[in-house]
């Protein structure tokens, strides 16, 4: 993901915004690669269109075998509820009834994160500087 730069004295979070015409062209490995590569970085991603519910499963498989006590907590991730009429069960979930994109989908480090409130219109994240 291309650095911001100039940020290196500012104490802050990055916050990458990544458009869905970005993601459009893109492998299921190249979004989820480049999702980790910003979150180990210690930057909230933000997807325009987030990721199929395949997407999403080898996204947390993926960070599963990258966790390491020292280096990397794992993410956390929340999803606006998908559009359109869906089979949100977890049964549903589980067999993939639902190929369609999220409205938006937040990810960031799970050590940083102190606090991922979501409902219908709002997702709401509490982020900590480490």
């Amino acid at each position: 993901m291309p650095e911001a730069t100039g940020t290196d004295d500012i104490d802050g979070v990055q916050i990458d915004l990544i458009s869905g015409q970005r993601m459009e062209g893109m492998a299921s490995m190249e979004k989820i690669r480049m999702i980790l590569d910003g979150v180990h970085d210690g930057n909230i991603v933000i997807l325009e269109e987030g990721l199929t519910p395949d997407e999403e499963s080898k996204l947390i498989e993926v960070t599963m075998a990258e966790i390491s006590p020292d280096e990397f907590n794992g993410i956390e991730i929340e999803t606006y509820p998908r559009s359109g009429p869906s089979d949100s069960s977890l049964l549903g979930r589980i067999m993939g009834s639902d190929d369609s994109t999220a409205k938006l989908t937040v990810i960031g480090p799970a050590n940083q994160i102190e606090t991922l409130h979501k409902d219908e219109t709002l997702i709401s994240a509490l982020v900590s500087r480490n």
